[in-house]
């Protein structure tokens, strides 16, 4: 349990020189271990019954859930959430994924929870996803309009949050300093949420860049935070509509992203009056939406 990295054996092969006679690969190192990022099943269940599977890094699996069970609509805040346990005896056939206890959490929703007509219809669109990957959360799942529906207020654009310049490049900077997985594989991504009151409130790794927002949005919630979050939610890789959407659930108005936006994550966050800065850098940002939020 907590096993984020493993040894591989790998050769290593690096090409000649083209302008060098003999040009093409050259003669193989001896075999030698690498580390890569661990990547296994984890199953949610719902009173039993399996809700999704989603391929993650093990650890902070019941930050996770929560973050996950947030996101989707199924819980709006800690107290939905009566109880949640490992469990054995994945269904998953073991041929082709491992049979792990620490692999499947069941999950008991409160009564008041149960009772929730949006919690059901959630949970009914969340079983019709079925299976997810690291690649890929729950992309192309909803439109804007709907997500725009599930929101309590309808969109963000109410959510005040200034944030600096000079701070984007000092989160970035932060953000790299939560990745030890990556620094030892080169193969996770990272989440980092801060607070209103500009705090570094939680951090998290993993293969996939949903399941490391899903950790650290969970870990906020089981920290005692309520929806709406605020702030600002920073991730190492792509903003994606899966991005723009976890973080519209819980009510985080800004999303930077390191690497590029996609075109649905752009106007998602415009339409539901968020903002979002992608391709940060220590030299500067793009504003894709929400510029009012940015400040000198």
């Amino acid at each position: 349990m907590g096993r984020v990295t493993e040894r591989v054996p790998v050769v290593r092969v690096r090409y000649a020189d083209p302008a060098a006679d003999g040009a093409g690969p050259s003669a193989a190192d001896r075999p030698r271990s690498d580390a890569v990022a661990v990547e296994e099943p984890l199953e949610l269940r719902l009173n039993g019954s399996v809700l999704t599977v989603t391929m993650r890094t093990p650890g902070a699996d019941i930050d996770l859930a929560h973050g996950w069970l947030l996101t989707e609509g199924i819980i709006g805040s800690v107290a939905d959430v009566r109880t949640m346990r490992y469990c054995g005896g994945s269904v998953l056939d073991a041929d082709e994924l491992p049979r792990n206890t620490y692999n499947v959490l069941d999950v008991e929703l409160s009564e008041q929870a149960r009772a929730s007509g949006r919690a059901a219809e959630a949970v009914a669109d969340a079983r019709r996803l079925g299976v997810t990957t690291s690649a890929c959360g729950i992309c192309g799942s909803a439109s804007i309009e709907a997500l725009r529906a599930r929101l309590p207020d309808g969109d963000l654009a109410g959510l005040e949050c200034a944030i600096a310049l000079p701070d984007i490049a000092d989160l970035v900077r932060s953000l790299r300093t939560t990745q030890p997985t990556f620094v030892a594989t080169g193969g996770t991504h990272a989440a980092l949420w801060v607070a209103p009151d500009q705090t570094q409130r939680g951090s998290a790794e993993d293969v996939g860049r949903h399941n490391a927002v899903d950790k650290v949005l969970g870990a906020a919630l089981r920290a005692g935070a309520h929806p709406p979050f605020g702030g600002a939610l920073i991730v190492s890789s792509r903003a994606s509509y899966e991005i723009v959407q976890k973080a519209a659930m819980a009510g985080v108005p800004v999303v930077i992203a390191v690497s590029a936006p996609s075109s649905l994550a752009v106007s998602a966050a415009r339409d539901l009056g968020m903002t979002l800065l992608a391709f940060a850098r220590d030299s500067g940002v793009n504003v894709y939406a929400g510029a009012h939020r940015v400040r000198p």
